[in-house]
């Protein structure tokens, strides 16, 4: 899988979640912190119509995720 990318802020509960959750599976990621990076937060709303929910996590795929579980998260890494 090439670059995923976890778009977050860091007050956010969630974003430290999903984070945790990839440094515990040793997966590689790139973060982004949408309050600080105006072209991220551009981004996240285009996947989401407006929206800015996080964590958003894309991949290098193509696909990306919002606020996932950690049951999705893990599902998604293990291509389920």
């Amino acid at each position: 899988m090439s670059e995923l990318v976890v778009y977050g802020a860091s007050w956010c509960p969630d974003v430290k979640r999903s984070r945790a959750l990839l440094d515990r599976e040793g997966v590689a990621y790139r973060y982004v912190d949408v309050e600080a990076d105006a072209e991220a937060e551009a981004l996240v709303r285009g996947l989401q119509g407006g929206e800015r929910r996080i964590p958003t996590i894309t991949f290098g795929d193509g696909t990306h995720l919002v606020e996932p579980t950690d049951e999705a998260l893990m599902a998604h890494l293990s291509g389920r």
